[in-house]
């Protein structure tokens, strides 16, 4: 994903804690678990599991310990606990008719890194990028608390589409603003060059026939099943709180956050685009 190991960790705490905010909830502690090829300079290890602790500390979460194995690869990740109020946390399935959806964090992060990898893309897309993958959904959803928000999820492995089609469960629909999709610069012309990643096109395979982006440019819809790491929030919040949450949010440093739908009856389209 990057070539910096405190980077590297860094970004895998803020994913991993990531679960936590969207439940609406406060990470309290977290253990390392750590696959660590026994030929590398323990060095490397130090500078991952200190990015790590960082993000842990912003998170204001315990760094607890954690285990440890030699494997053939570096694999690194974070088990985290949390606690929410019983009557105020969040499911990622019980979206409300009539509600907006706000997304906290650009797209596309997929796309950029699958471009890094093969030497295509530029220093300052990858720096917005990692910049995004290093926030932690914290601020945006320190802000949502205060507002009536019906459902949330975060954007990871399965894509913007995906995820939304989880939210919605096969109880109601959704409205895409296509217009409105945040995304890292120089998205278009990665997606343009076939930067397009393996777990893009599973999430579209995965998806099937239950979308159609046919009529779509094909870079909004590859956007859209791109896999992100670490990626934004999706709040379902009420039509009248979502211009001021969506200001607040971007106040808070997300300033890209921005308002991309609504829930709508359940239609034999489950998702349509305008």
């Amino acid at each position: 994903m990057v070539a910096d190991a405190r980077t590297f960790g860094k970004i895998t705490a803020a994913n991993a804690l990531s679960d936590i905010y969207a439940m609406g909830g406060k990470p309290l502690y977290a253990l390392n678990i750590v696959c660590f090829p026994q030929n590398l300079d323990n060095r490397i290890l130090q500078e991952i599991l200190a990015g790590g602790a960082e993000k842990c500390a912003e998170a204001g979460a315990l760094l607890a310990g954690g285990h440890s194995i030699y494997d053939e690869g570096i694999k690194y990740g974070l088990a985290v606990t949390g606690i929410a109020e019983s009557d105020k946390y969040y499911c990622n399935n019980t979206p409300r008719v009539g509600d907006k959806l706000i997304l906290t964090k650009p797209l596309g992060t997929g796309i950029i890194t699958a471009a890094y990898r093969g030497g295509e893309a530029k220093v300052e897309n990858i720096e917005e990028a990692i910049t995004s993958m290093e926030r932690l959904n914290k601020y945006a959803a320190e802000k949502a608390a205060a507002f009536d928000i019906s459902a949330c999820t975060d954007i990871t492995g399965f894509g913007l589409i995906a995820h939304l089609l989880e939210m919605l469960a096969g109880k109601a629909s959704a409205e895409i603003y296509c217009d409105n999709l945040p995304y890292l610069r120089n998205v278009m012309h990665y997606i343009e060059e076939d930067w397009i990643t393996g777990g893009g096109k599973r999430n579209r395979d995965y998806v099937g026939s239950r979308v159609d982006t046919s009529k779509l440019p094909l870079w909004k819809a590859e956007l859209m099943f791109d896999p992100q790491t670490s990626g934004g929030l999706l709040l379902a919040v009420t039509a009248e709180q979502a211009d001021e949450l969506l200001n607040e949010i971007k106040a808070s440093g997300n300033t890209k956050a921005s308002i991309v739908g609504y829930i709508k009856e359940l239609e034999s389209n489950e998702l349509s685009f305008s």
